[in-house]
């Protein structure tokens, strides 16, 4: 008894370019007549360069369906469009775990009276920088460093309207700060990394790409400040991954994790929609907290 749900597989033929045959398709001319057994001489028969069959062709093409369309538009160049030498060079998934394993150490995770966030190391006296709404109002809290060392930190200070706030913990040793793009602007299509403890695992490293810059995004209930700008992406982000570095894929800072759009309120979780506040505004406000404004 057949299936009733048939389930696609790689290969699949999936559109018109997989028929067979071609109404202007050319045919080979007829094989010749073998010769007649009179003939004392044998002459072979004419050799014609090699064929390739039109089922594999529409099996190297399903192959490159299977990628996606972006796979599809690199193979269909083929070798008779050449890429041009200023091109840029594809990134490596070798590439993306040396920035991963960069940025960790400089990672934790914290852990407040009212819940669990996240949050890097940005200055070279280990000072970290979250979200105010993962501190809360505490003066305390504790952070777990990538190592698994549990530190005492005490909150310096907190900005709700910018949704940042200021740690600092018992000691710097062993603390590395991350490496912050304050002087340059993401684009629209960048790699990006997001890196922290959702759901309070440790670690976790997620990716995307910048899906758009200077979103207008309202940073909580008690932001007083309305709708701060904001990066958005698709890399996926969830409860626990706020106040987590989002860095470039050269490893350096971007933005703070702060929010997501979610369909459900009481079961929010990663739609592909999240936010981080841009790492210049955060480290302005950061400043300010620090310098007791």
């Amino acid at each position: 008894m057949p299936d009733p749900h048939p389930r696609s597989g790689l290969g699949e033929p999936r559109g018109p370019s997989f028929f067979p045959g071609h109404p202007r398709e050319r045919t080979e001319p007829p094989a010749p007549p073998a010769p007649s057994p009179s003939h004392t001489t044998q002459q072979p028969p004419p050799t014609r360069p090699p064929r390739t069959s039109r089922p594999l062709a529409a099996a190297v093409l399903a192959a490159v369906l299977a990628g996606g369309l972006a796979g599809y538009a690199a193979g269909a160049l083929g070798d008779d469009d050449p890429v041009p030498a200023s091109a840029p060079a594809a990134r490596a998934p070798g590439d993306l775990q040396a920035v991963a394993a960069r940025v960790l150490p400089s990672v934790v995770s914290v852990q407040s009276d009212r819940g669990q966030g996240s949050g890097f190391v940005f200055d070279e006296r280990g000072r970290i920088l979250t979200n105010a709404h993962v501190v809360d109002g505490s003066s305390q809290v504790s952070v777990e460093l990538q190592d698994g060392r549990r530190l005492t930190a005490e909150v310096i200070g907190d900005d709700p309207a910018h949704d940042v706030a200021v740690l600092e913990p018992e000691t710097s040793r062993g603390l590395r700060a991350a490496d912050l793009a304050t002087g340059t602007r993401p684009a629209v299509g960048d790699t990006v990394l997001a890196i922290g403890s959702p759901l309070g695992l440790s670690g976790t490293v997620t990716s995307g790409i910048v899906s758009a810059l200077d979103r207008s995004v309202r940073l909580g209930e008690d932001s007083g400040g309305g709708p701060r700008r904001a990066l958005q992406t698709d890399a996926s982000i969830n409860p626990g991954n706020s106040g987590g570095p989002l860095v470039d894929d050269e490893g350096r800072v971007i933005g703070i994790n702060t929010a997501i759009a979610t369909l459900d309120q009481n079961r929010g979780g990663s739609i592909g929609i999240g936010f981080a506040i841009p790492v210049g505004d955060a480290v302005e406000a950061a400043r300010t907290i620090i310098d007791g404004g």
